[in-house]
């Protein structure tokens, strides 16, 4: 399974016969959009950094909001969350996904605004071999609860997303250097994430950080 970074909290995975998008952006957030261009499409809210589909092809399949879905032989789980730490009174609802793709767990965590997950969602979420958490802040967790949340779950491996970049015309958010410092462990700096079940660590926790 490869792991690539589009910007912001965009993703693409790729394995052997399949491609999957997670949370596409418009150009109106300063980063060079995607071309959407795989078999499915994850979207974890309806934000506009987050959920620009208009040049989706009809075969696409778009998963959008909680529920268990299959496709391509890829496992995708929706897990009912919130945008912020008031029961999504400000922001709403956000979908965590988990990814089964070759033997390989991911978890996206969207735009999570709880400081702690719960005891249900935690169940649901599981063993979790790559976590892809937001930690820029003032829309999700900040770097702090970032740290904490990565305390719950125990990936094997961590990549931070959502947090400030030089093009970026969101303000307000942190860069990512707090949260490296936070977690007090030397990042490895990669153009892709390359993952599976043999190369994941077995011990320790592996911090990653990926470049655009």
């Amino acid at each position: 399974m490869i792991l690539t970074w589009i910007g912001h909290s965009c993703f693409r995975l790729e394995g052997k016969d399949v491609s999957l998008l997670i949370d596409p952006f418009s150009k109106e957030i300063g980063l060079k959009p995607p071309r959407i261009k795989d078999n499915l499409v994850l979207l974890t809210h309806r934000h506009y950094d987050h959920a620009s589909i208009d040049d989706v092809d009809s075969e696409t399949m778009v998963i959008d909001g909680p529920g268990e879905y299959e496709s391509h032989g890829v496992y995708v789980h929706g897990i009912s969350s919130f945008h912020d730490n008031s029961g999504g009174t400000e922001r709403g609802l956000n979908t965590i996904y988990v990814i089964k793709l070759e033997e390989v767990t991911i978890c996206h965590l969207g735009d999570l605004g709880q400081e702690k997950l719960d005891e249900q969602q935690l169940e649901l979420i599981g063993n979790i071999d790559v976590l892809l958490i937001p930690v820029g802040g003032k829309y999700t967790i900040d770097y702090k609860q970032a740290v904490a949340v990565v305390g719950q779950i125990e990936p094997k491996v961590i990549v931070p997303m959502h947090h400030k970049l030089p093009d970026l015309k969101i303000e307000g958010l942190d860069g990512v250097e707090k949260f490296l410092k936070e977690m007090g462990l030397t990042p490895e700096k990669l153009d892709k994430l390359k993952v599976t079940p043999k190369t994941l660590p077995q011990e320790e926790i592996k911090l990653v950080t990926l470049s655009l």
